[in-house]
């Protein structure tokens, strides 16, 4: 079978369907992923032989992808929710598809068209890495679903020094992901947590290391980390609410202080929230001593385990979940 993968070019679209499509190459058929070429790297990295259709670097229009499907002739597309054009291309060429989430279905207005709305490719199935408990409840009832388990995948860049000589003080993550960290955000956020009796480990993102004014010496800032390896062993993760971190920090049960700042991170903060697995602080509520204050009711020795509790009991659900290698089995009953 030839199962061809279809993205958004950013990382926030493209590393969640890198599991599978790693699971359904190494369910030994054959893999293509069109997508711009910022994502190359790690995709050419697994042999999921990536390519960028038409003129695309970012999106991927049907226009784009109409071409390639007539060269490759594949039996599956999987297109990403932030890819319409693909899953129109496909339909157009009498391809089966399959939507694949890359988080809980996000609300309209935020730049990108529901693939529930989309009248050409209404009905195909979606591949959902989001836990049902905490997922849109219409999308639930309305839509044909493909549990899938979220796995964290992230290019390799070494855990800071001092994770490796983990101290008996508490350890903090903080990022605020690929897209909507600002130098005056991340500097209020240190400053706060660096108040705290732990050790902060902060990935900058898109914010120069460099811009980021005196760092204490128990704070660890670095460009990117593993963050697949890094937060299994945070006590506490303080960030934007991005699909990925989110989902990342859910799936080993820690708990959540969240700074939304836009795109679908609003939505995610305010479902977390209200299932008491996270805090959340909106930009008005957003101060260096608010920070601190949220991070240190979290912290384990302060003995609040509501959240705490909470997100383990959201870890065990979506370790229940199917896995990727689980699912690739099934890709052929959707095929061609």
């Amino acid at each position: 079978m030839r199962v061809l993968f279809a993205s958004l070019a950013s990382v926030g679209h493209t590393f969640p369907l890198i599991p599978l499509a790693i699971a359904v190459r190494d369910a030994g058929h054959e893999v293509h992923f069109a997508a711009g070429p910022e994502v190359h790297a790690p995709l050419a990295a697994h042999g999921l032989r990536p390519f960028r259709p038409g003129d695309a670097f970012y999106e991927v229009y049907a226009e784009d992808l109409e071409p390639e499907l007539a060269r490759l002739r594949p039996d599956l597309v999987v297109h990403e929710w932030g890819l319409p054009g693909a899953a129109v291309a496909a339909q157009r060429a009498g391809i089966p598809g399959l939507w694949h989430g890359f988080g809980r279905l996000f609300p309209e207005g935020i730049g990108l068209e529901l693939p529930t709305r989309n009248a050409e490719v209404v009905g195909r199935p979606h591949l959902d890495i989001w836990p049902p408990s905490l997922q849109d409840k219409d999308f639930l009832a309305t839509e044909r679903r493909i549990e899938l388990r979220p796995v964290a995948f992230s290019t390799s860049a070494p855990l800071p020094e001092l994770v490796s000589r983990r101290a008996s003080r508490p350890l903090i993550y903080l990022t605020l992901g690929t897209a909507f960290g600002t130098p005056e955000l991340l500097e209020t956020a240190i400053a706060g947590l660096a108040a705290l009796d732990a050790e902060v480990v902060v990935a900058a993102g898109r914010v120069p290391v460099e811009q980021l004014r005196e760092i204490p010496d128990h704070v660890s800032v670095r460009q990117w980390v593993s963050q697949a390896e890094l937060l299994p062993l945070a006590d506490v993760v303080v960030h934007h609410g991005g699909s990925g971190t989110t989902l990342g920090a859910l799936a080993v049960g820690v708990p959540q202080v969240l700074l939304p700042q836009g795109a679908d991170q609003f939505a995610n903060a305010d479902t977390l929230a209200a299932a008491g697995v996270a805090v959340r602080l909106l930009p008005g509520e957003v101060d260096a001593g608010a920070i601190a204050e949220q991070v240190h009711r979290l912290l384990p020795q302060h003995g609040n385990a509501e959240q705490r509790d909470a997100a383990r009991l959201i870890a065990k659900e979506i370790a229940g979940m199917p896995s990727p290698a689980a699912v690739a089995r099934l890709l052929p009953e959707y095929a061609a």
